[in-house]
């Protein structure tokens, strides 16, 4: 047998010529589905970094050419009106919470009176746990998950506290029975009668698992108990009908998905039949808009959610969003969600393939109905494969112990990056190409 003969018995026998076949079929196929891809056109409405696979948009989604342009308006209006901006400029700033608010509204099935923009998320939250935590004998404890987001957890630890309430007892925990994920079992066997209120994640940060939201709520309100979300994880990815569904509040940061810019404003969904209730904390924006100025001391709170501002807003941090949900508008709720669960569930089976001799994991649900916005691939070294990812070009998160979280933005990210980082996730695990930064400090973010 001449060489080249043996060398293809031995590539069949190491199943290294299918392999090969299978890798330019789904190099080709990953193009088709870019050429045939109705959003692709909007790739070229971002900043995506030069040089990289951006797959960290569920923690900074990139700046918007739409955004650019709002943000620098603002900065025009300042320079050219200053103070007059707050009447004068195109949005005024005087209202501008409000307009941002008008624009999200739609991409979280709400109407514009029932969001707001202000503060930042754990102020929100905050906010919400001083209107709506009204503990009383037998019905006094918060119900949140065992896989909160850290801050979520601090804030009703510290809320409890502020009350005078035993953290120990009046903070109870929905159990995760792998360190991952939520039953919704599990969750609405502790909506007892003890429960006042809850707060759960739409989407849970680190495996990426989309509760089923309007099963919770139905749950939560036969037992009385009011439930609020944190969709920071979800809102810009995921359609929400949070009016329809009858939350009674939520609130999430606009920095990821909506592509809001790092420090952004976060928002505030306040369903319409509390308004009118007062906020627990009252500030000045928070006032009714046509008396506001008269310096009254009396809080007279705005209609709505608007109720729930309290300091002056960020005009400058805001400023982007104006640009950035006109995209998201234009592209669509419906096109973005179905585009998402295709960009993770190719990504999921491509790290599979290229990794068909490894044992690969995920936190994140199988069924795309059940996952958010990105894939949580699980490995012992997943701190060092984030770093190597990087190195490499491939912007990842790692969260601890154990995970990379991968997230395909729909409107930014294309179907051959995903075959690419999958292809690259590969390679490294083959060749063993992270270990370099095993002694690495874990960076985060």
């Amino acid at each position: 047998m001449d060489g080249s003969k043996e060398m293809l018995v031995r590539d069949l026998a190491l199943g290294r010529f299918a392999s090969n076949i299978m890798d330019r079929f789904e190099d080709s196929l990953a193009k088709q589905l870019d050429l045939h891809d109705p959003l692709a056109p909007f790739r070229n409405e971002f900043y995506v970094p030069s040089g990289t696979i951006y797959l960290d948009g569920n923690s900074l989604g990139p700046l918007t050419r739409a955004g650019e342009t709002a943000l620098k308006e603002a900065l025009e209006a300042w320079r050219e009106k200053a103070i007059g901006g707050w009447l004068e400029a195109n949005p005024p700033w005087f209202d501008l919470a409000e307009h941002v608010a008008t624009l999200l509204a739609p991409l979280i099935g709400a109407d514009p009176t029932e969001v707001i923009l202000a503060n930042s998320t754990t102020v929100n939250l905050h906010q919400l746990l001083a209107t709506f935590y009204e503990p009383r004998s037998g019905r006094d404890c918060i119900l949140i998950d065992e896989v909160a987001f850290p801050t979520d957890r601090y804030a009703v630890d510290s809320h409890l506290r502020l009350r005078g309430q035993p953290v120990d007892r009046c903070r109870r925990l929905v159990p995760s029975r792998d360190g991952r994920t939520l039953s919704e079992t599990d969750i609405i066997g502790s909506l007892d009668e003890s429960v006042q209120i809850a707060i759960l994640p739409s989407v849970i940060y680190t495996s990426g698992q989309l509760l089923d939201l309007p099963a919770v709520v139905s749950a939560a309100h036969r037992h009385g108990v009011l439930i609020g979300f944190d969709c920071s994880h979800s809102v810009g990815v995921v359609p929400h009908q949070l009016s329809e569904w009858g939350v009674d509040f939520a609130f999430f940061c606009t920095y990821k998905y909506l592509n809001g810019g790092p420090g952004a404003p976060a928002a505030i969904f306040v369903h319409r039949r509390h308004h009118g209730r007062m906020p627990g904390m009252a500030g000045w924006f928070g006032n009714q808009k046509e008396t506001q100025f008269q310096m009254d001391s009396v809080f007279t709170p705005a209609p709505g959610a608007r109720a729930f501002q309290m300091g002056t807003p960020p005009i400058l941090s805001m400023a982007p969003l104006v640009g950035s949900l006109s995209l998201i508008r234009d592209a669509g709720m419906t096109a973005i969600r179905a585009k998402s669960q295709r960009l993770t569930s190719h990504l999921r089976q491509w790290l599979l393939d290229q990794n068909h001799s490894h044992e690969l994991t995920f936190a994140d649900p199988e069924d795309a109905e059940q996952r958010g916005g990105h894939v949580a691939l699980v490995h012992r070294d997943a701190g060092a494969i984030s770093r190597a990812l990087r190195r490499e070009g491939v912007i990842v998160d790692f969260r601890p112990p154990d995970i990379v979280r991968l997230a395909p933005a729909p409107l930014y990210t294309s179907f051959v990056d995903c075959w690419n980082a999958a292809a690259i996730v590969g390679r490294l695990l083959r060749d063993h190409g992270y270990r370099s930064e095993l002694t690495v400090p874990d960076r985060i973010p």
